[in-house]
């Protein structure tokens, strides 16, 4: 079980590490549901934390249809993420009506090469993520997709999620389970998912360096 802690500064990232987390998924802003981390903030978890840095990408909050504008500052962030040796990087990016940009996902997924890419919960607007997946599985870099299944939580969208797993090629695209994925519930919904790896905010306990003092 892989258990990938959502963080937006450095002390939660070292908290999280030190409970156990396997990896991290760093963002500024969650509040905006997460946004690039600052380049200092990146540089610094990168080159201190033993454990994986997956870096989000994304220049701005709101929708996830972006620009030729936006796609090339995508581009210098995901030389930013290079440069301070992150694991990987998330994004996602979707058309007017809700569907996989495939034509650019392909060209940034290409762009962050050699790095990994997590295609992020932007796929839960969809109406159908099952398509999704199956979409994504066919684009090269694509290495995870994280959701709860188009629900607010992974317990409320383990059917799709179990569908979602079935649909990806194995060894080739993991389905990252979020939504409310706690400490105390993981278990129940890798039981109920069938899934590998999860992803939450509080998914190694509340992040809270006054908690261990």
């Amino acid at each position: 079980m892989i258990k990938e802690a959502c963080v937006e500064t450095f002390e939660e990232a070292v908290l999280a590490e030190k409970r156990g987390a396997n990896r991290i998924e760093l963002c500024s802003d969650l509040a905006n549901d997460g946004l690039t981390p600052s380049v200092e903030l990146l540089q610094k978890a990168c080159a201190i934390l033993k454990i994986p840095v997956m870096v989000m990408i994304r220049p701005r909050a709101g929708n996830f249809v972006y620009s030729e504008q936006e796609i090339a500052q995508i581009k210098l962030e995901i030389d930013e993420a290079k440069k301070a040796g992150a694991a990987g990087v998330v994004l996602g990016l979707l058309t007017q009506k809700n569907q996989i940009d495939t034509r650019n996902t392909k060209i940034l997924a290409e762009y962050a090469h050699p790095l990994p890419v997590t295609f992020h919960k932007a796929i839960d607007l969809m109406d159908n993520p099952v398509e999704g997946a199956k979409r994504l599985n066919t684009i090269p870099g694509i290495t995870r997709i994280l959701t709860s299944g188009g629900k607010p939580t992974a317990l409320e969208g383990q059917e799709t999620l179990r569908k979602m797993i079935e649909v990806v090629t194995r060894g080739k695209i993991t389905i990252l389970v979020a939504g409310k994925v706690l400490d105390t519930n993981i278990k129940e919904i890798q039981k109920l998912t069938g899934a590998d790896e999860f992803h939450g905010r509080r998914i190694v306990g509340e992040l809270d360096s006054r908690s261990e003092q």
